[in-house]
C-alpha cells in the first residue's frame, strides 16, 4: 500500500514538474515579446530613422551616394543621430524627437531644393538677413514639382507615419534628460568646431571651397556644408589691422589740396538686372541677333566706349552685393561667400562713388523700380549718399515687360529727371531695373519671344534671350536720346550676375557638357557678365576689358575726369597689378588666376581699408 501510495505520488510530482515547466516557457515568451516588440518599435527606429531622413533630405537635390564619399556620409549620420538625442532629451519623448527631426528636414530640404533651383546656391547661414527680400519676390517663380521630388515627399510623409508608433518615454527624469541634453550641446558645440579645423577637412576630403556652395552641399551633404559655413557668420580683424595704421595709409593716398575737375560731365549708370552674354559659355545658335546693338559697342576700336568683362562675385541672385562692390568699391572677397553687404554689414554711412560726386556738386538719384525694402535698399541709399530714391510707387503707370518695370521706362524716368535737375548740376543716376528678373517660364499676354536657339527646344533660354533683345533695344534708345544731347554724358551699363542653371544649361549640353562636369574655367566663366562706358564726347576707347565692380566705380571716375579719392587712389594702385578681385578669384596682370587665400598678403592692405570702412567706421 504504501509503496502504491509513493508511486502515485511520483507520477503526480513528475506532472506538476512537466505543468511548471510548461507556464515557466509561456511566461518566459510573455516577458520576451514585449520586449522584443518594444525593441523594435523604438531601438530600430531610434538607430535608422535619423539615417532615412539624411539620405531623403539629399535626395530633395541629388543621389548622396553618387556625389558624397562614404566617409561623409558617416559624418552627415552622425550629426543627425547627434540631433535625434539632443531632441530625445529636450521633449523627453523619442516619437516627439524623431518627428520633429524628420519633419525640420523634410520642409527645409523643400525650401532648399526651390533656393537651389531659383539662384543655383543652396540656403546658407546669412540667408537668414534676406527673408524679407525672398518673400518679397517669393511670387515671381514657379513652384511646379518634379516626379522625384514628389517621391521624396510622399517617402517622408510615410517615415513621420511610421515615426508614431514609437513608445519610449523618459518625461519622468529630469535629471537624466537635463545631463543627457546638455551633454548633447556640448557634443554639437564640440562638433561644429572640428568641421572648422583643417585636419578634419583634410582627413575627410571635405570640399571647402565656397565660391562653388552647391557643389559643396553635394559633395559634403547639405546640413555639414551649412555648419562649416557658419565659420563665416564674423569676419575677423585682418593681420596687422588696426585704425591708426588704416588711416596713415589713406593719407598717403589723398590729395592736397584738393584738385578740382575740368569737367563734371552726367553720369548714368545702368545696372541690369540678370544682363549676360550666354555666349561665353559656349557656341549656339538662334533665329536672329539677340544683342546687336551691346555686341557693336563692344567691337575693337568703338569710338568713347570703353567695354569688357565685368568679373562679379554672385549667379543667379544676390544681385546687392554687385551693387554694393560698384558703389563702394570694396569687394566680396574679403566676406563670406553667399552674405549680403547690405544687409549684414551696412548699419551707418560709408564714404561711396555716390557722396564723393555729391562732394563735388553732383544731384545724386538712385532708381529701382520695385519695392523699397529689397535688400533694405529705402535705408542703405541715403547711408551711401543718395539725394533722392525712386522706387515702384514712383513709377506712374509705367510699360510693363511680363509683370515687371520694362527698362524702356527707367530709362524715360532717367530722361525726366535729367530735364528736371537744377541747371548747371551735374546728375548722377544709379538705376537697378527689374526688366529681366527670373522666373523665365511663364507665359504673358504682354511678352511674345521672339528668338529661339536652334536645335534646343528650351522655353526658359528662348524667353531670357528674348528679354536680352527687347533691354538692348531699350539701351540703344537711351544712347541714342543722348548722342543729341549738348550736355556731356556718360552712360554706364553692366550685367549684375548670369541667370541660373536652368537656363542656359541647354547652351552647356549643345556643347557636350553639364553642371556636374565643369572644368575650373568653365566656373569661372559663369561670373563673367559684359560691361560698357559710352560717352557722347571724346574718351579714350578701350575694348576687351577684364575688370571686377569694385574696380568698374573708378573706370567711370577716370573717363569723366573726376579725381579719386584717397582709398579709390589706392585701389588704382593695386588694379596695376591685380586687375580682377572678386569672391570668386583674383586675377594677377598677366591673367593667372587664384583663390583669394593664396594672395592674401598681397591684399592685406585691402583688406585693411575695407575692414576700417565697412566694420569700423566712425
Amino acid at each position: 500500500m504504501s509503496k502504491k501510495k509513493s508511486k502515485q505520488h511520483t507520477k503526480n510530482t513528475t506532472h506538476q514538474y512537466s505543468i511548471n515547466a510548461g507556464e515557466k516557457k509561456s511566461m518566459n515568451w510573455r516577458v520576451f515579446l514585449p520586449k522584443f516588440i518594444w525593441f523594435i518599435r523604438n531601438t530600430i527606429p531610434m538607430i535608422l530613422f535619423p539615417v532615412i531622413t539624411f539620405y531623403l533630405f539629399e535626395w530633395y537635390t541629388h543621389n548622396p551616394f553618387e556625389t558624397m564619399k562614404v566617409p561623409i556620409q558617416f559624418l552627415n549620420i552622425f550629426f543627425f543621430e547627434l540631433l535625434m538625442v539632443l531632441l530625445f532629451m529636450l521633449f523627453g519623448r523619442l516619437k516627439v524627437a524623431l518627428i520633429a527631426e524628420t519633419t525640420f528636414f523634410m520642409i527645409y530640404g523643400l525650401a532648399n531644393f526651390y533656393v537651389l533651383s531659383f539662384r543655383s546656391a543652396p540656403i546658407m547661414p546669412w540667408d537668414i538677413y534676406s527673408i524679407k527680400t525672398a518673400a518679397s519676390v517669393s511670387g515671381d517663380f514657379s513652384y511646379a514639382l518634379g516626379k522625384e521630388t514628389i517621391y521624396v515627399l510622399i517617402a517622408f510623409i510615410l517615415l513621420i507615419i511610421l515615426e508614431c508608433f514609437t513608445t519610449w518615454k523618459i518625461n519622468k527624469h529630469f535629471k537624466v534628460r537635463i545631463g543627457g541634453f546638455f551633454t548633447s550641446v556640448c557634443v554639437f558645440i564640440a562638433f561644429v568646431n572640428m568641421l572648422h579645423m583643417d585636419t578634419t577637412v583634410t582627413r575627410f576630403k571635405l570640399y571647402d571651397k565656397l565660391f562653388t556652395p552647391s557643389v559643396m552641399s553635394k559633395r559634403d551633404g547639405t546640413a555639414i556644408a551649412f555648419l562649416m559655413e557658419l565659420e563665416y557668420l564674423t569676419i575677423d580683424k585682418p593681420e596687422h589691422y588696426s585704425v591708426k595704421k588704416a588711416e596713415e595709409m589713406l593719407a598717403s593716398y589723398s590729395l592736397e589740396p584738393t584738385k578740382e575737375p575740368e569737367n563734371t560731365p552726367n553720369i548714368i549708370v545702368i545696372m541690369n538686372e540678370a544682363f549676360s552674354d550666354p555666349a561665353i559659355l559656349g557656341e549656339f545658335e538662334t533665329n536672329e541677333e539677340y544683342m546687336p546693338f551691346v555686341h557693336s559697342l563692344m567691337e575693337d576700336g568703338t569710338a568713347n566706349t570703353i567695354s569688357g568683362n565685368l568679373n562679379v562675385s554672385v549667379l543667379g541672385g544676390n544681385t546687392a552685393n554687385t551693387e554694393f562692390e560698384f558703389l563702394t568699391g570694396n569687394t566680396m572677397a574679403f566676406l563670406p561667400q553667399g552674405s549680403v553687404a547690405y544687409q549684414q554689414y551696412v548699419h551707418g554711412e560709408l564714404p561711396t562713388i555716390v557722396s564723393h560726386l555729391r562732394d563735388y556738386g553732383y544731384k545724386t538719384v538712385a532708381m529701382h523700380p520695385y519695392n523699397s525694402t529689397g535688400w533694405e535698399r529705402n535705408t542703405v541709399y541715403p547711408d551711401f549718399g543718395f539725394e533722392d530714391s525712386f522706387f515702384i510707387r514712383d513709377f506712374k503707370n509705367p510699360e510693363k515687360i511680363r509683370k515687371y518695370v520694362s527698362d524702356l521706362a527707367c530709362y524715360e524716368k532717367i530722361i525726366e529727371e535729367f530735364h528736371n535737375k537744377p541747371e548747371n548740376t551735374p546728375l548722377f543716376v544709379f538705376n537697378v531695373t527689374m526688366q529681366n528678373h527670373s522666373s523665365y517660364t511663364e507665359e504673358f499676354d504682354n511678352f511674345t519671344p521672339d528668338i529661339t536657339v536652334n536645335n534646343t527646344n528650351s522655353k526658359a533660354l528662348d524667353n531670357y534671350l528674348s528679354l536680352m533683345k527687347i533691354s538692348d533695344d531699350a539701351i540703344k534708345k537711351l544712347i541714342n536720346y543722348f548722342s543729341e544731347q549738348d550736355e556731356d554724358t556718360i552712360i554706364v551699363f553692366f550685367g549684375d550676375h548670369q541667370p541660373t542653371n536652368s537656363v542656359i544649361s541647354p547652351i552647356w549640353k549643345l556643347n557636350g557638357k553639364s553642371s556636374s562636369t565643369l572644368s575650373l574655367e568653365d566656373e569661372i566663366l559663369r561670373y563673367k557678365v559684359p560691361f560698357f562706358i559710352w560717352a557722347n564726347y571724346d574718351i579714350t576707347e578701350e575694348s576687351n576689358v577684364e575688370t571686377s565692380p569694385n574696380y568698374l566705380g573708378n573706370k567711370v571716375l577716370e573717363a569723366a575726369g573726376i579725381p579719386l579719392s584717397d582709398f579709390r587712389s589706392f585701389l588704382a594702385e593695386l588694379e596695376e597689378s591685380y586687375p580682377v578681385v572678386s569672391s570668386i578669384r583674383v586675377e594677377d596682370a598677366s591673367g593667372n588666376s587664384y583663390e583669394t587665400k593664396e594672395v592674401e598678403d598681397a591684399l592685406n592692405e585691402y583688406a585693411i581699408l575695407q575692414y576700417h570702412y565697412l566694420l569700423d567706421h566712425k
